[in-house]
């Protein structure tokens, strides 16, 4: 008796591997997957603006990044004895505006080499719905759309959904400056399965139809583009409750691990899978906490891990795991 209905997923035309640097952008369920890849061994940089959820922020934070875009106290707002961006998360803001400058600049910054040798670029979207600033929003021109609302009054904000056409243009717009600042970055779309229900449900599903169509027809148009179903895998696939947090709205451990195995099936070669399968296994080690550090049993564990950790160093001298090297090196009792 079948439980769920699965589906092929198209295989990704160029697998990923190791020697890959992958930028990821968008929701929160972004960073579910981000920190998967971290934790398997890849070279990742996420979310430089903090979770992004529509298609106007995450376009507009892609091209501040190509084009390297310095913030100023200017472009800042004091809200609840904070100082925010309405393009940052408020992960970015700061007790004062030039505190909130240098975090939001250093990670453009940051992200800005990043991408320009990126090989990858994984965007989640997670809303159509827009959430533009009004007359009464502080330090915004009306109809800037914010990023994030910062627990800003009601009155600040007005909200629209965008359709697929304006979904297209606004991605379309970013693809193309995104391929002249890196003609070689292959961009995977994805939508995100957590249920925007703050719009009700049946707004939820006309925002994520709007992604899905918009991002189709990109996908169809541009062959450097692919599209992962992480939102199908979730919503037609496990179909079910169980496979959300208590909330309903937020997929659980059980789902986010789902995912992942089928990224890795559709997007990387048996080869990748099975270093991923070492590099966690070196991951928990590290992570591990003995009851008595000194005892010999433990001592004996550390040089099993450190040995295996620098085996694989040898052989895969790019992976970002000389912290972890240490780790094991540092903790040995000689």
């Amino acid at each position: 008796m079948k439980f769920h209905a699965e589906f092929d997923v198209q295989k990704l035309a160029m697998p990923i591997h190791h020697q890959h640097k992958i930028m990821l952008i968008g929701s929160c369920f972004t960073e579910n997957i981000g920190e998967k890849l971290i934790n398997a061994g890849f070279r990742v940089h996420q979310n430089p603006n903090g979770i992004l959820f529509n298609p106007v922020s995450v376009a507009e934070a892609i091209i501040n990044i190509i084009s390297k875009k310095e913030y100023t106290p200017a472009d800042l707002f004091f809200l609840n004895e904070s100082w925010h961006s309405w393009q940052f998360h408020s992960r970015f803001s700061g007790v004062t505006a030039d505190e909130a400058t240098e975090k939001m600049n250093a990670s453009i910054v940051n992200a800005h080499q990043f991408l320009q040798t990126a090989d990858y670029l994984i965007v989640t979207l997670g809303s159509a719905w827009v959430y533009t600033l009004t007359a009464e929003a502080a330090n915004a021109k009306p109809g800037t759309v914010a990023a994030n609302n910062h627990k800003a009054p009601a009155a600040w904000f007005q909200k629209k959904l965008m359709d697929t056409t304006q979904v297209i243009t606004v991605l379309g717009t970013m693809l193309d400056r995104l391929g002249a600042f890196n003609k070689n970055i292959k961009v995977i779309f994805t939508i995100s399965p957590v249920r925007h229900l703050r719009e009700g449900v049946i707004n939820n599903n006309r925002s994520k139809a709007a992604l899905i169509s918009a991002v189709h027809y990109l996908v169809e148009q541009l062959p450097q583009l692919y599209y992962f179903p992480a939102y199908e895998l979730v919503i037609d696939d496990l179909r079910d409750y169980r496979f959300y947090a208590e909330d309903l709205v937020h997929p659980n451990h059980a789902a986010t691990e789902y995912v992942w195995t089928k990224l890795k099936e559709a997007c990387m070669t048996a080869e990748t899978i099975d270093l991923i399968e070492q590099i966690e296994e070196i991951q928990i080690a590290r992570r591990h906490v003995s009851s008595n550090p000194k005892s010999q049993q433990h001592q004996t564990f550390l040089r099993k891990y450190a040995t295996l950790t620098q085996q694989l160093l040898k052989v895969h001298p790019y992976l970002p795991l000389h912290h972890v090297l240490d780790y094991f090196t540092n903790t040995i009792n000689d």
